[in-house]
């Protein structure tokens, strides 16, 4: 192709307002195939009507399982299935969720990359954590263009900050200048093609659905002393992943933070469940120890009451434990 010709665009939290932005300001004649992927619920509705609203005069299709794209339409990833790219086709993954989401846009930046190298142009807006940092990664390394919404305008700033981080973005642009930058870029000539390493196709693979197990895990990652929140088996670290990221063996993916988050949660219920039996021990001690006073048994009885104090000591170490979870102190400095 002789020009940027896939612009793959991915959010979260906040990217409503900017997306309806991009695709009121993109040019009608775009000579670009756009794909969207929001983080929606399993029964999401009324996300397409919404995009729909905002597109202009650009045709705005719910993506399908082998729908064939063309320039100058906007298809929109599908709930509780990854949006893939697969020459010009479109394939819906239901591989294992990444970062706990389901379309992923990791996923999606991923095969764009894969199948279209420096053809892709490849948007990051605002949202929570950092889904699509790891993508557009693997966009930078086929050749394609990186773009980043300024996090310092964005609603929810981690998204685009993890990006950031994670890649050498080409731009880093406010939402009201999107849409031209994207109409403008899409008519330019794509670079040079680069070859796509083996952990890009392998992940895309894992993504539609194809099965994984530990001898092909061992391939992109090495085993660490982690369990996956998603099923509970063996976590491995993918090598030299920006960000740094896990995979198990059955394919749930997390991001470092994704991981940290879903652990604090595992955490805080851990800690609620032991207090909670605690301090039914200690209720059942001094029950003890109340019975040892009524039968004439005084010594038992003590012994009991010790005992029911000392768990009441533990209980109120965890309920401390459990309130500063809720409630960090704020760091000096900050």
């Amino acid at each position: 192709m002789s020009n940027r010709d896939i612009i793959v665009i991915g959010g979260s939290s906040g990217a409503t307002a900017p997306l309806k932005r991009i695709l009121a300001d993109l040019h009608p004649d775009v000579p670009a195939a756009i794909f969207i992927v929001l983080h929606i619920p399993a029964q999401g509705i009324g996300i397409l009507s919404t995009v729909a609203a905002s597109a202009g005069r650009l045709p705005v299709h719910q993506a399908v399982d082998g729908m064939k794209f063309e320039r100058g339409h906007v298809y929109l990833g599908a709930p509780d299935h990854h949006l893939l790219l697969s020459g010009n086709h479109i394939r819906l993954g239901r591989g294992p969720r990444e970062n706990m989401v389901r379309p992923a846009i990791d996923a999606l930046f991923r095969s764009a990359a894969l199948h279209h190298g420096p053809r892709v142009i490849g948007v990051v807006l605002s949202g929570l954590l950092s889904d699509g940092a790891a993508g557009l990664n693997a966009i930078k390394r086929c050749g394609g263009m990186t773009i980043v919404q300024d996090p310092l305008e964005a609603i929810a700033a981690e998204m685009p900050q993890r990006a950031l981080e994670a890649t050498t973005a080409d731009l880093c642009v406010p939402a009201a200048r999107l849409g031209d930058v994207l109409s403008d870029l899409a008519r330019e000539p794509p670079g040079l093609a680069c070859p796509v390493a083996p952990d890009i196709r392998l992940e895309v693979e894992i993504a539609a659905g194809e099965r994984i197990g530990s001898a092909i895990l061992a391939d992109i990652a090495d085993p660490a002393a982690l369990t996956c929140p998603g099923c509970g088996g063996v976590l491995s670290q993918v090598k030299e992943a920006r960000p740094m990221r896990f995979r198990c063996q059955v394919g749930h993916a997390y991001t470092a933070d994704t991981l940290a988050k879903e652990q604090e949660g595992q955490v805080d219920e851990a800690l609620r469940v032991a207090l909670r039996i605690i301090e039914e021990r200690a209720e059942l001690v001094q029950r003890m120890a109340a019975d040892g006073r009524r039968s004439g048994r005084p010594a038992v009885a003590e012994m009991y009451e010790l005992r029911a104090a000392e768990y009441r000591e533990y209980a109120d170490m965890i309920r401390r434990v459990v309130l500063q979870s809720l409630d960090p102190p704020i760091q000096r400095g900050k």
